[in-house]
């Protein structure tokens, strides 16, 4: 490799003036934020929606007809509804928003002589960045000096191997220095830079898409347009049951407005957006929407041993010296002082021994794909130190009192130099080499990781360690941790390359090392052959392959800017005791959801089929507008706001609609049938629709409720003060005078008070029956696993 080129200025890099003269002209690299939006894009996407322009549709044709004001009352819920979705977004944009300051790339600038760390929105065409291993680069720009200098462009260009660059190349926004280290000069910064041009719309930020969104959305199309056969329909009855089209109007609202589950979409966004601001609390930042229901489908979590199951830090225990002549101390000093961006093995060396000043003639950098360094250094020639197992003959007496040695939970290194003096290291590989000592690192496992490990492994989540580690290193470590599978590690070198049996062999094991860049991302893909949903933990480049293609990738804060800005969720703290709150918030989020998605889905039902019974028979619609206001807003829109909230370990597994359908649909249609009987029932032993009325209301609420307890179980106390509060509720507004004609429910006679309620216990002793039996069907149709749902504790 050529000694590295350095232009004059580059020790000087853009003065003040410079960088003014050309902020001040605008080539400064900011491009428009699409990861976050502006309050009226938050407005606009809260109120602006298909269910809040029927509502409001349906509302404007009540006032048209001069109905009473507690008749339009449903036409608030498009106020509050979008009042709270505004509000709930605005603070999940402010928590990413804070988050984002602390969590995004820092370049590292020339500027007047002096290296300071700016945010990417401060760098101006013709900086000078300094680019370190770990580094993302936030703009484009030519490379003016290459100390080994490795680029991933991977994420631009499909191609997993690093490439080389040097003096003259050009660096693509949105690439990672995998190795080595250099400086380039600014050339395209904004939205010049390519990988802006790239991502533009890719990385624009959109509501959430995900099952659980798009079978709700999907659910909300069809009955929008189930709505317009069915309107007309009961219009037309109306119009014949009462000859006034005020009255007929009155009555098709009622009937069609319930239809539409106008609350879910609106308490599924809330729900994922009080999610990110929980975990945010937590110093987790949730980088993508989505990343909150992945979170409660994983069933399988890949960590890396270095940073996530061990102390961040490292320090040499030992070194054992093999040459006694040999410059030992000298070299290792010299090594750690030729990184100009060492890795944590490296900067522990460094930190062990001082440099005696040696000059530096060439270098080849470590990456994780060779997993050695060698640097040549005048009058002391070529030193390599990486990988014993790489490095040394499997025979050699060295490579086994290595493998002895990390057995024990040990880092371990040989130092070498060539066998012969005309044998040069490249990067395609290091040649014959002559052991001189072993450096022993020592990593501490986390305080910790025992716990969460055991936490995710009574969760029904497998955890498997995937290191470049030493494989009896990790498995060390691993059997520390109480990872199953620690007692046989297993060297990633013998992995198979097809991918069945890659997946075969990862369902049987889960302590994997020397694993390469390519293999991570291999094994990840081969998990999710299987069905599995998959986590993966890193903080370093060799890890972003993998981060990439897991269904979550979650990178540690302090980690390299590459696994920060690929992964979907970052540890700010890097903490990875924190991920049994992060997985127990995307649960919580998603179990309680799929829960409230039975009441508002079971009200769709039992007004579509109350519709059609009313069209077909001709009589006056069973409830007006107001009724069905106040059994909605006691029997879904508040207890279902205050379950989606409540404390929920439940795995998430695909097939929620489906789940969903098996009981609302049977118990839309018990809560239609007996209403409707009760309603008929009146007005055959002579109540006036009015008196009639009040009876369906009663059986309507006395269903509605029955189902609110069962989606509410297990009820412990607060689920109690919930379902009970509601119950009060209804009673308050029979009893106090005032409420009972504003809401048109005076029971003037007991008859129908008692057909009523006796209808109402009868619908809640078959809704206990449909429960039951939707419960046994998805237990038959969705058979338990270790991949499957396993409900721990509600």
């Amino acid at each position: 490799m050529a000694p590295p080129v350095i232009d004059a200025d580059l020790d000087q890099g853009l003065t003040a003036a410079q960088v003014a003269e050309r902020v001040a002209s605008g080539a400064v690299n900011v491009a428009p934020d699409q990861r976050s939006r502006s309050l009226t894009d938050i407005i606009r996407a809260n109120t602006l929606t298909s269910f809040n322009l029927v509502i409001a549709a349906l509302w404007a044709l009540m006032i048209f007809a001069r109905a009473p004001f507690q008749d339009t009352l449903f036409g608030v819920v498009i106020v509050v509804n979008s009042a709270i979705g505004i509000i709930q977004d605005y603070r999940a944009k402010r928590t990413l928003e804070r988050l984002n300051l602390v969590g995004e790339a820092r370049p590292l600038v020339r500027r007047d002589g002096e290296d300071v760390e700016l945010r990417p929105t401060e760098l101006v065409r013709d900086d000078l960045v300094v680019l370190r291993t770990g580094d993302q680069v936030v703009v484009d720009g030519d490379v003016l000096k290459s100390l080994g200098l490795e680029i991933d462009e991977s994420l631009l260009t499909g191609e997993a191997d690093p490439v080389d660059k040097v003096v003259g190349d050009a660096a693509m926004s949105g690439s990672f220095v995998v190795a080595g280290s250099g400086v380039m000069r600014a050339t395209s910064v904004g939205l010049e830079s390519y990988a802006t041009r790239l991502t533009s719309e890719a990385r624009k930020f959109t509501t959430t898409k995900s099952e659980l969104m798009i079978s709700i959305m999907r659910f909300v199309r069809v009955m929008t347009v189930v709505i317009v056969p069915v309107g007309i329909l009961l219009f037309v009855s109306q119009i014949r049951a009462s000859d006034n089209w005020q009255t007929a109007l009155t009555g098709t609202v009622a009937g069609v407005v319930t239809m539409i589950p106008e609350g879910l979409v609106l308490l599924t966004s809330v729900a994922m957006a009080v999610a990110v601001v929980r975990l945010g609390a937590r110093r987790a930042l949730v980088q993508e929407m989505p990343a909150v229901e992945t979170l409660a489908r994983v069933d399988v979590i890949c960590v890396d041993k270095t940073g996530t199951l061990t102390e961040p830090g490292m320090h040499v225990n030992d070194v054992v010296i093999l040459d006694e002549a040999a410059p030992v101390d000298a070299v290792l000093g010299a090594i750690g002082a030729a990184e100009s961006a060492p890795n944590p093995t490296v900067m522990a060396v460094a930190q062990a021994y001082p440099a005696p000043g040696w000059d530096v003639l060439d270098s080849i950098a470590f990456s994780s794909a060779r997993k050695w360094s060698a640097v040549q250094f005048e009058e002391h020639g070529w030193w390599l130190i990486g990988a014993p197992e790489i490095l040394l003959d499997p025979t050699d007496d060295v490579r086994r009192q290595a493998s002895a040695l990390a057995g024990l939970g040990a880092r371990v290194l040989v130092l070498a130099c060539p066998a012969d003096t005309g044998n040069t290291p490249t990067t395609d590989g290091a040649g014959s080499v002559l052991a001189v000592a072993l450096v022993v690192i020592d990593q501490r496992l986390r305080s910790d990781a025992p716990d969460t490990v055991a936490y995710f492994l009574d969760q029904g989540v497998t955890v498997k360690v995937i290191s470049g580690d030493n494989p009896l290193t990790v498995g060390a470590i691993a059997r520390q941790a109480g990872i199953p599978g620690g007692d046989e590690p297993f060297d990633a070198n013998e992995l198979p390359e097809d991918r069945d049996a890659l997946a075969d062999l990862l369902e049987s094991r889960g302590v994997f090392g020397r694993v390469t860049p390519a293999q991570k991302r291999a094994m990840v893909g081969a998990l999710q052959s299987r069905g599995h949903v998959v986590a993966m933990t890193g903080d370093g480049v060799n890890d972003v392959l993998a981060l990439k293609d897991a269904d979550l990738g979650i990178a540690m804060g302090s980690g390299a800017g590459a696994t920060r800005a690929v992964a979907q969720l970052v540890l700010l703290d890097d903490q990875f005791s924190v991920m049994p709150s992060v997985v127990a918030e995307g649960r919580r989020v998603l179990g309680n959801i799929e829960r409230v998605s039975d009441l508002f889905l079971t009200k769709s039902f039992y007004s579509l089929v109350l519709a059609v019974m009313t069209g077909i028979a001709t009589l006056p619609f069973p409830f007006l507008p107001r009724h069905l206001t106040l059994v909605t807003a006691l029997t879904i829109g508040t207890p279902g706001f205050l379950l989606a909230l409540m404390p929920n370990t439940q795995r998430f597994v695909p097939g929620f609609f489906r789940r969903v359908l098996s009981f609302t649909i049977p118990a839309g249609a018990v809560i239609a049938g007996l209403s409707f009987a009760s309603y008929h029932l009146a007005l055959t032993h002579g109540a006036g629709v009015n008196e009639a009325r009040v009876s369906a209301t009663l059986t309507l609420f006395v269903c509605s409720w029955s189902v609110l307890v069962l989606v509410a179980r297990p009820l412990d106390r607060i689920r109690w003060l919930i379902v009970g509060s509601m119950a009060v509720g209804f009673l308050l507004a029979l009893s106090i005078n005032g409420l009972a004609n504003f809401f048109a429910i005076t029971i003037t006679s007991t008859e129908y008070g008692v057909i009523g309620v006796a209808f109402g216990i009868a619908g809640a002793l078959l809704l206990v029956v449909v429960h039951h039996l939707a419960n046994r069907w998805r237990a038959i149709s969705e058979p338990k696993s270790s991949s499957q749902a396993v409900e721990i504790g509600s």
